[in-house]
């Protein structure tokens, strides 16, 4: 028996190991981790439900949705805490799109 994974479920896959650095893209170091970590399963579980919807399938399954949310969860998880998070990408992500709250006037 050989396993068969189509396009759309290898593109989930990459599209997983890449959201937690957007998700550090669009927060910032102050950002509660709780959010941090709704954002990311709201947009593992659009990845999820996209995948099956992109599914050359005949049918859209539901099941299989709920499943590749939780999949792209944990293959985002896991990529942050163990490559994102160790190599310093995840801080320079935060560092990106953040801008400085100081004073325009030095010394104040």
């Amino acid at each position: 028996m050989t396993a068969h994974l189509d396009k759309a479920y290898w593109l989930g896959l990459l599209i997983s190991v890449v959201l937690p650095v957007l998700v550090g893209l669009v927060t910032t170091r102050v950002t509660h981790a709780g959010t941090k970590a709704v954002l990311l399963l709201a947009l593992t579980a659009a990845n999820g439900f996209l995948v099956e919807l992109a599914n050359p399938g005949p049918d859209y399954d539901l099941g299989t949705a709920v499943v590749l949310t939780l999949v792209s969860f944990g293959t985002a998880v896991l990529a942050h805490f163990g490559l994102w998070k160790p190599t310093g990408v995840s801080s320079k992500a935060q560092d990106t799109l953040v801008t400085s709250k100081a004073s325009p006037i030095q010394g104040v």
